[in-house]
């Protein structure tokens, strides 16, 4: 599968975002799919997930009540709101993809076989 991120930008505290992230060569519904990001001189870190059998979510704790992922099924298209923006979610931010990842791998980069392009976002204060 084939991954394209959009949606990034410059938003200033408090504000929102929504990130999308379009799959194209084959169908999400047997697919985990998340976000990950990466903030100059920061290492990879999770920010949420979805498994589409199903329907269930996961976030990091940085995120949770801030961020909310969800899908469109007749899009094949992974969304993340970002609402209550801060400095700190300031970063690229990238959609990945995995079919036969586990649960206990879903917070791990390297599970995930596909990954989108990266998109930033920038929070200024």
């Amino acid at each position: 599968v084939q991954l394209q991120a959009s949606g990034g930008g410059l938003v200033q505290v408090g504000g929102s975002l929504r990130l999308s992230c379009t799959g194209s060569g084959d169908s999400f519904r047997r697919y985990v799919t998340g976000w990950f990001r990466q903030a100059p001189g920061k290492e990879r870190e999770f920010v949420a997930a979805l498994k589409w059998s199903g329907g269930s979510t996961h976030y990091a704790d940085s995120v949770k009540g801030r961020f909310t992922i969800s899908r469109d099924n007749a899009k094949n298209t992974v969304y993340l709101q970002m609402d209550a923006l801060k400095p700190e979610d300031t970063a690229v931010y990238y959609c990945v993809a995995d079919s036969t990842i586990i649960l206990s791998s879903y917070r791990t980069a390297s599970a995930y076989d596909y990954w989108g392009q990266g998109t930033l976002v920038t929070v200024s204060s």
